[in-house]
């Protein structure tokens, strides 16, 4: 890094883009955000427009240049992570043929259930179905309903794909993508034709990036026009990054066996490393080489947390948001002091946190949100501490599934947005009953991508090394060992939800307009 001191990162997700400056050593000098939103034209859709992606991550990356206060030649490299399974047709050139699927969407449950049929799903969920999250559920979507889109794409490729062509002109796909959502297996010898070969998907794999990339990889350099818009410097090196959330398991050091990562955000992921291949039931994974070459990576999560914490905040919290107008604070401010009064279990209240179905352990497409136990004494406040608390019993159970499975240390690392509310964390640390460990650097994904950036420059060896150096734990939240055993009766309630209503919740999903 001769002659530059500091990494950038840029992150898209689900509501908006932020970037990151970072040193070497891992101190985060300036961040900047921006909010997007999601469009849903169908029940269990949502789409966003890839060109807004663009504008928002330069707004992102100039906001946080100017907030560092250091010029173009002070980036030593960058890198980007973003939502996965978030498909994007497009010609050559770039130019989107439609709005980007995002991973959120559950349209593809037919092409799901196909792959399903034909044996996908050996070696990469467990005993669950495919996911209709997944990429190339979504792409074989396309494919069948779409045909003049489908004449005319020339590349689909996932949200990073594209953004990295926006930077370099070049087609790449990070392994991290290809093995966690469309079934790239290095250990297979890369696209594996027991699942494309069913599926007649030689035409899928023709417009695929021509080039897969191991993590840290450097792409090529930012192009003119690129550096232009962004303010940077031309021929920036660009590095292959990660699935955002595995770059967020960079960011907390998760890159070997042992601790686990919890990722909060618009979702809830739960990642762990192995060095064993296989699968476990009732999870995702092992997906081969997708932080760590020569590693497996096991995922489970749940599928709309933080998104429907924000819809009950936009929806259903008008006596909060009168309040915080009047003091002149932010909703969650007075929903969190409001919820902070109100009993463990909610006064009977239970919230099945299947929103936008389930992603583990059921992986079933077709489970919503269940709220149960209403009374007229139930105020908004009891509403929103369920919703905490029932997205705390969720990620409970996948907890426990994997830890039923794999030998970890027991260690929870936590990060991303609701990880800075106190009152949701406490609740989180009192259900799983176990510390849970927070990162300094308060978005874990900048800091994993400016990781794996300093890694591609050649700072650092590998990301094992860089972790060392740049990643720095910090506070430990402990759980109350009464309120722990407090939970166990609402928890086991939690659990008997989604068994319960499973047809009733199949049925009416599968016969929504």
């Amino acid at each position: 890094m001769t002659g530059a001191e500091h990494l950038l990162a840029i992150d898209l997700g689900t509501s908006g883009a932020r970037a990151g400056v970072v040193t070497g050593t891992g101190d985060v000098v300036a961040t900047h955000a921006t909010s997007w939103s999601v469009q849903s034209p169908r029940p269990g859709w949502a789409e966003q427009d890839p060109n807004e992606w663009w504008a928002h991550a330069v707004e992102a990356v100039r906001g946080a240049m100017a907030g560092a206060g250091i010029g173009a030649d002070a980036i030593a490299g960058l890198c980007v992570d973003t939502t996965s399974a978030t498909v994007v047709a497009a010609r050559r050139d770039g130019v989107p043929l439609r709005p980007a699927i995002l991973w959120m969407d559950l349209r593809a449950v037919v092409e799901a259930e196909q792959l399903t049929a034909a044996g996908a799903g050996a070696g990469y969920s467990g005993d669950r179905p495919v996911s209709a999250e997944w990429g190339l559920p979504k792409v074989m979507w396309v494919r069948h309903n779409e045909a003049d889109v489908w004449a005319e794409t020339e590349v689909i490729c996932d949200c990073a794909d594209w953004l990295v062509h926006r930077l370099t002109g070049q087609w790449t796909m990070s392994v991290s993508h290809a093995a966690a959502k469309y079934f790239h297996d290095g250990t297979r010898g890369g696209w594996p034709e027991a699942v494309y070969g069913p599926i007649d998907g030689s035409d899928i794999l023709a417009r695929f990036p021509p080039r897969v990339l191991q993590v840290g990889e450097v792409v090529g350099p930012l192009t003119g026009a690129a550096a232009e818009a962004l303010g940077l410097r031309t021929g920036t090196p660009v590095v292959e990054g990660a699935v955002d959330a595995y770059a967020a398991a960079v960011g907390l050091a998760v890159v070997r066996p042992g601790p686990t990562a919890l990722i909060t955000g618009s979702s809830h992921v739960v990642i762990a490393q192995t060095e064993q291949p296989g699968q476990l039931r009732g999870l995702w994974g092992g997906f081969t080489d997708a932080i760590v070459p020569g590693q497996f990576t096991i995922e489970g999560g749940q599928a709309a947390t933080g998104t429907m914490v924000a819809w009950f905040r936009r929806a259903l919290a008008g006596h909060a948001a009168a309040e915080a107008k009047q003091r002149g604070c932010d909703v969650y401010d007075v929903l969190n002091e409001q919820a902070a009064g109100v009993p463990i279990g909610s006064e009977g209240l239970v919230v099945l946190d299947h929103f936008q179905g389930n992603r583990s352990p059921h992986t079933d497409p077709y489970a919503r949100g269940v709220i149960h136990g209403l009374g007229l004494h139930h105020s908004e406040a009891h509403v929103y501490r369920a919703l905490l608390e029932g997205i705390a019993y969720g990620t409970a159970e996948v907890l426990g599934v994997l830890d039923r499975q794999l030998p970890t240390s027991g260690e929870v690392r936590v990060t991303g947005g609701p990880a800075a509310s106190r009152l949701w964390m406490q609740i989180q640390a009192d259900v799983l009953g176990v510390p849970l460990t927070f990162g300094r650097a308060p978005i874990g994904s900048l800091l994993g991508s400016a990781a794996i950036a300093a890694v591609g420059v050649g700072l650092f060896p590998d990301v094992d090394a860089a972790t060392e150096q740049m990643v720095h734990l910090g506070e430990v939240l402990q759980p109350d060992p009464e309120a722990h055993e407090a939970y166990q009766f609402h928890a086991e309630q939690y659990l008997r939800t989604y068994p319960a209503l499973r047809e009733i919740l199949e049925l009416g999903a599968m016969n929504r307009p």
